[in-house]
């Protein structure tokens, strides 16, 4: 520790020797050394004290540090917040949380754990998918009267498969500021650790309801050749995997990643195949995020300029308008709606036009 602090510049950010001495610390009792970071100097410190005493001192910091830097203006901030692990909150969204006027969240008794952890005394308001339409107009009284709204689910990005996407849809159309405070996601946390492809991915989140829409959207994703993402409650977990081996095929590979930073975090890797035999005997406690890789065999085959033409020239003599054949044609292949657009104009666009004027 003494030879990498050496190392560091005086304005390095911030280290916490937490996570270094959790082996030999006790649970009540933890050793604290917080290098300075620009924005909050006095974070240099070296104690030790109780995990309650800490995220007090952080609290009584950055209030005495938001005075230096002026008020937040109003409006809707998406503050997130930790999966699992309380220590994974940015000091911003401390900030944001302890300065708010009120805080929407989804569980009030799971959120007020958050907030007594941090001795934040700020109202909170229960927001959740059963009566955010009714919540939506108080809201934007609040927000219209020029109130800090601060907007958090029980874990991660509001929004990403929890509430606020409506209402962050109607702050838009209103002209209220909406405020991103990034924090932790789960899908991310999942796919940086997953072994998988990251250049490209798709996030599914939850599976529809209806079998027949769950099945429709396995499909889809089984043909793309990008890394597809699900959210799976554990007692749907056996679920999931006998609808979706069948079309994904057994030899795929996935990833079923349980726990995210929490003391039972876990990552099992291996093909759906084998994953039907693991899990169909017992099923695994806390949230699940499943990662399976894209379609490697995918080929996708570019048509040819008559290909086209062709596809094109029934469309247009079955009654299709020129725009309305483009799309659908555009719709079965990989080409872009703009090339196949350009080329229908040259092979067709006259004959249009002179039927146009008759």
């Amino acid at each position: 520790m003494e030879m990498l602090l050496r190392r560091l510049p005086s304005t390095a950010v911030s280290v916490t020797a937490t996570a270094l001495s959790r082996r030999h610390a006790s649970p009540q009792r933890r050793f604290k050394y917080l290098n300075p970071i620009s924005f909050y100097p006095k974070l240099s410190l070296l104690c030790f004290s109780s995990a309650s005493q800490i995220s007090s001192e952080y609290t009584d910091l950055i209030t005495e540090q938001s005075s230096k830097r002026g008020p937040l203006k109003p409006g809707l901030y998406l503050v997130g917040t930790p999966i699992g692990n309380l220590e994974d909150i940015t000091l911003r969204a401390l900030r944001v949380l302890k300065s708010a006027d009120v805080i929407l969240s989804e569980d009030t008794r799971h959120s007020g754990k958050l907030l007594h952890y941090y001795s934040i005394k700020t109202p909170l308001l229960s927001y959740h998918k059963f009566n955010e339409s009714q919540r939506e107009q108080t809201v934007l009284t609040r927000l219209k009267q020029g109130e800090i709204v601060a907007l958090i689910s029980d874990a991660g990005m509001p929004g990403i498969s929890d509430p606020g996407t409506e209402l962050a849809k109607l702050c838009v159309d209103e002209n209220i500021p909406v405020i991103p405070i990034p924090g932790p996601s789960a899908f991310l946390t999942a796919l940086s650790a997953s072994g998988l492809s990251t250049d490209e991915f798709t996030f599914v989140g939850f599976l529809p309801k209806h079998a027949g829409s769950r099945k429709e959207r396995l499909v889809a994703s089984a043909s793309e050749t990008k890394t597809q993402i699900f959210y799976v409650p554990p007692h749907k977990l056996s679920q999931f995997l006998e609808e979706s081996c069948p079309i994904f095929g057994d030899s795929r590979q996935c990833v079923i990643a349980r726990e995210l930073t929490k003391i039972h975090e876990e990552f099992w890797r291996g093909t759906l195949g084998k994953a039907i035999e693991v899990f169909s005997t017992h099923q695994p406690k806390g949230e699940i995020t499943l990662l399976i890789e894209g379609n490697l065999n995918c080929i996708v085959e570019t048509p040819s300029e008559c290909e086209l033409e062709n596809e094109l020239g029934k469309l247009i003599s079955s009654g299709h308008s020129l725009s309305s054949a483009v799309k659908l044609v555009a719709e079965g292949t990989s080409m872009k709606k703009k090339m196949i657009y350009s080329l229908a104009l040259r092979k067709f666009g006259k004959k249009r036009e002179a039927e146009d004027s008759n």
